[in-house]
């Protein structure tokens, strides 16, 4: 379907024409809440029993229908790629952290965000955060943790509020996060309005903040275009720009929709309700980039490169970061010597 048949829906810069991402990466390379809903305190995360509060309240929380289905589709799920919601259970084995953690630089946060009171800690968002092994390794990249290494302060550096769709993998995920009071784990449907404001609201209130510092969403926009549309596409990268400061995406190429709906059928499952009628198609990652900067506000800082599995990672910031915190140019000189980050300026 053209993209000008997308006219009713969306705003102007969804209605034709592209940026060509791989180029700009080659020349630019528990108390009262207003909807009453109970929620636990996510500050006391040593505490068993809270993690446990928090489990049961933000599984019965999220979309009922959704979990559901997810679960019943899981058993017959037997390969990459087939899950309906990306919720398969062994992602990190075809797709490793470590491909991700070459591309990042480690001193990224701590060089966007300098040391002072008021950006201490770090707060991040990982949506679609499967079973956690991404959500470690980036914690561990970004605090230059090794394996076994632990830090009294971590916590007071970083914290990951780290939500996926599936109770199943977040209930792996939470048992087996080695730096418990670092990152939180909850079940969520980030597309549903309700428990997405209240829980991330709630979490946000504990460090006296109303949104996050940097947001990761990593192999996830595909899987929110299929099961929600174009329009929930578009809404989704709203809410998420709404939400952090810095956006750090990588985006699924259209070749990885066309192998998802095919895995699908051959499983003998139903297709995605909207593969085939999505007017938003093509180079995904350009089509990202347009929506991100044209209709929510924020602009393309870099690109760091593509992975083995040819996805790019992609880093935006909304303006009002700009303009109050800008890049350190140290940072930049330094991305360009060692030819790992190169940034696109108009």
């Amino acid at each position: 379907m053209p993209r000008g048949n997308a006219t009713s829906l969306f705003p102007r810069s969804l209605q034709g024409g592209c940026f060509h991402t791989q180029s700009l990466c080659r020349s630019a390379q528990a108390r009262w809440s207003p909807s009453g809903l109970q929620v636990p305190d996510f500050r006391f995360r040593g505490d068993s029993e809270a993690r446990l509060r928090l489990m049961a309240a933000s599984t019965e929380q999220a979309t009922g229908d959704v979990e559901k289905t997810a679960a019943e589709e899981k058993p017959r799920v037997l390969e990459p790629g087939a899950a309906p919601f990306g919720n398969f259970p062994h992602y990190s084995r075809f797709h490793p952290p470590e491909q991700r953690l070459r591309l990042l630089p480690p001193e990224l946060l701590r060089r966007l965000f300098p040391q002072s009171p008021e950006t201490r800690p770090i707060l991040g968002l990982d949506v679609g955060c499967n079973s956690g092994d991404l959500s470690v390794a980036l914690y561990k990249h970004f605090l230059s943790l090794h394996d076994g290494e632990t830090c009294l302060d971590a916590s007071r550096e970083l914290h990951l509020l780290c939500c996926d769709i599936d109770p199943v993998l977040v209930e792996r995920a939470e048992k087996e996060c080695p730096f418990p009071d670092g990152l939180t784990f909850i079940t969520l449907d980030f597309m549903n309005q309700r428990t997405r404001k209240v829980l991330l609201s709630s979490f946000l209130s504990q460090f006296g903040r109303s949104v996050f510092d940097i947001g990761f969403c990593m192999s996830v926009t595909m899987w929110i275009h299929l099961n929600h549309g174009d329009q929930g596409l578009w809404e989704f990268l709203a809410h998420l720009s709404s939400l952090c400061r810095y956006l750090l995406v990588e985006p699924q190429p259209w070749k990885c929709y066309r192998a998802a709906a095919r895995r699908l059928r051959k499983l003998g499952l139903h297709d995605f309700d909207h593969f085939r009628s999505l007017a938003i198609r093509g180079d995904m990652a350009s089509q990202i980039v347009q929506i991100l900067t044209q209709d929510h506000g924020m602009e393309l800082v870099c690109c760091f490169g593509n992975t083995n599995w040819d996805r790019s990672l992609l880093l935006f910031r909304t303006k009002q970061a700009t303009e109050t915190h800008p890049i350190p140019e140290s940072l930049i000189e330094e991305g360009k010597e060692r030819n790992k980050i190169r940034f696109w300026r108009e």
